[in-house]
């Protein structure tokens, strides 16, 4: 194989994986929006224990359904992570393999959280060994543990933000993306990693309305993959 045609083979690649990028980061949203906020939302009333139990054992399908879509999301950011270091790896290679970790060690984390979304499912099974407990005692333990979701999920959403902002960075540099998107990531990146101190150091201040900073960023970087792709010349000339 002479060197243009591997080059012109790894031209076709990186559109390849640039458009997988695309479409992940669509399906991340869709699933994300849903296990993340819908599901939850629609779940847990704040300081009613017995709502909240009542909640999650008459709606199975929407309280499960939650959590799997949690796991699609998953397994899109950690493609994404991968991906994502594949595309930017010509700017900088180590700053790439950083944002990668950050975006697997925030997907890791956010799974940890999760775990206590799903224990009401245990603890409201009826189980016989659950027999020592009152039924109002129970509700309370799955309110509980479904706070502890929110709150470990919130404390440590950090990482993805660290991870968004040195995409951000790269995407910035690379100049076979545009600049725009760069801001953007980074903007967004920002948001998650504010919210995540206030909800450390001032969580009265805390507020999710800087999450959704990264909602024009994600719109943009995946409308821009599907539809352009990376300027294939300007990454070879990198790579």
């Amino acid at each position: 194989m002479s060197l243009s045609e591997a080059s012109d083979r790894a031209g076709d690649s990186i559109q390849i994986y640039a458009r997988t990028a695309g479409i992940l980061i669509l399906l991340s949203i869709i699933f994300g929006a849903f296990g993340e906020g819908y599901a939850p939302s629609r779940l847990i009333v704040s300081n009613d224990a017995a709502a909240t139990a009542r909640n999650i054992v008459s709606s199975p399908l929407l309280f499960r359904g939650g959590f799997a879509a949690y796991w699609v999301e998953a397994a899109c950011d950690v493609a994404l992570a991968v991906l994502f270091y594949v595309l930017l790896r010509p700017v900088d290679r180590q700053l790439a393999l950083l944002s990668a970790f950050l975006g697997v060690v925030a997907t890791v984390t956010y799974a940890f959280a999760e775990c206590f979304y799903f224990a009401p499912a245990l603890i409201l099974s009826g189980a016989l060994y659950l027999n020592a407990f009152t039924q109002d005692q129970l509700n309370a333990l799955a309110l509980l543990s479904m706070k502890l979701f929110d709150t470990i999920a919130g404390t440590f959403i950090g990482f993805y933000g660290l991870a968004t902002i040195i995409r951000g960075l790269l995407v910035y540099r690379s100049g076979y993306l545009p600049r725009a998107l760069g801001v953007l990531f980074m903007i967004g990146g920002a948001g998650f990693v504010v919210n995540n101190l206030l909800a450390v150091l001032a969580p009265a201040h805390a507020t999710p309305l800087l999450l959704f900073l990264m909602a024009p960023a994600g719109v943009a970087m995946l409308l821009w993959l599907l539809v352009n792709g990376v300027d294939v010349e300007r990454w070879r000339s990198r790579a």
